[in-house]
């Protein structure tokens, strides 16, 4: 009996199926040309990912990360909304679909599901590698231009991932307004550099005005406790190095960890985590140090102990992004 695929092997399976026609050198050549000017430095009126060479070449290095990302921040998301799941979807700028995996991933099983991006190569890409999962066929590919001029059917949940730093700054509140009019749930994922984090932090305010509940990452839909300028609040997620990924970085490790920002807003009740490891934990003899966000609004450090038991063996397993204390503690 055939065992079907989960959703990472799937798509880790038809990614390595892309690239098996590309020579390695046209496809490290795109992906180093597409790091340096996709991000934050093209018009919205002119996608970088030209053709079919362009586009699996980036879905290759990149797509993985995108998909890591916003498969931690969904699993946070649902953390704060046990048993609901999104009857709809739509992805914003979704290109070749890794937040549409992802949500697949969170939430198994058919839903209406909208992935809108300006470049039709990508799209069409999706839509090739879509294939691969008989849960994702049904999913409509659309053309549509990322900004002010976007309209949005109402749906259960919207994302918007690595696309804010794309757009002009009035785009970009456009694009979340469109987002929060449109969803019952809103999750925005951003690069973890201080400038993602400030596009993170721009959306998450205008949730909020929009009459949104943050789940995640915060614990409290108050001011962030973070000063702007001196640190930013980002998460790490564990990404498989591909050949192409070697090939490209010149890396021998064969995993890297993709730092990403976000936000998950709902405009119903949530419960969000009672604190957020917010650094890496340090692990010293006897005792955890654990850099926590709290509902009162401030950033606190909490040392445990062994004299705190089953709390302690927790805090030796936790990990930078979890929630604290875990569920079952």
């Amino acid at each position: 009996m055939n065992v079907p695929l989960s959703p990472d092997d799937s798509l880790r399976t038809a990614l390595a199926g892309l690239v098996d026609g590309l020579p390695p050198k046209v496809a490290a050549q795109a992906v180093e040309r597409l790091i340096t000017n996709y991000r934050g430095r093209t018009p919205t009126d002119a996608p970088v990912l030209r053709d079919r060479s362009d586009v699996v070449a980036y879905a290759a290095y990149r797509m993985p990360a995108t998909y890591q990302a916003v498969c931690s921040a969904l699993e946070a998301f649902a953390e704060a909304v046990p048993g609901w799941v999104p009857a709809g979807h739509v992805d914003i700028g979704g290109g070749t679909g890794a937040a549409t995996w992802a949500v697949n991933a969170t939430w198994a099983g058919e839903r209406a599901v909208t992935v809108l991006d300006w470049a039709e190569p990508a799209l069409a890409l999706g839509r090739e590698i879509a294939a691969a999962n008989p849960e994702l066929k049904a999913v409509e590919w659309l053309r549509s231009r990322i900004g002010a001029s976007l309209t949005i059917e109402s749906t259960d949940l919207v994302t918007v991932s690595y696309v804010l730093g794309e757009l002009t700054e009035d785009d970009r509140a456009a694009v979340v307004d469109a987002a929060a009019s449109s969803g019952r749930a809103v999750v925005v994922v951003e690069p973890g550099t201080p400038d993602g984090y400030a596009r993170v932090i721009e959306a998450r305010d205008r949730l909020i005005r929009a009459g949104f509940h943050i789940a995640a990452p915060c614990p409290h839909s108050a001011t962030c406790p973070i000063v702007r300028g001196e640190d930013w609040c980002h998460f790490p997620a564990r990404v498989s190095r591909s050949s192409l990924h070697r090939q490209v970085k010149g890396g021998s490790l064969p995993y890297e960890d993709e730092k990403f920002s976000y936000v998950a807003a709902a405009r119903f009740p949530v419960t969000p985590a009672p604190a957020r490891v917010v650094r890496r934990p340090q692990i010293r003899k006897g005792q955890v140090l654990l850099d926590l966000c709290e509902t009162e609004e401030h950033l606190r450090r909490e040392t445990v102990t062994k004299r705190h038991g089953p709390l302690y063996r927790a805090a030796r397993n936790a990990d930078w992004g979890d929630r604290w204390p875990p569920s079952e503690a």
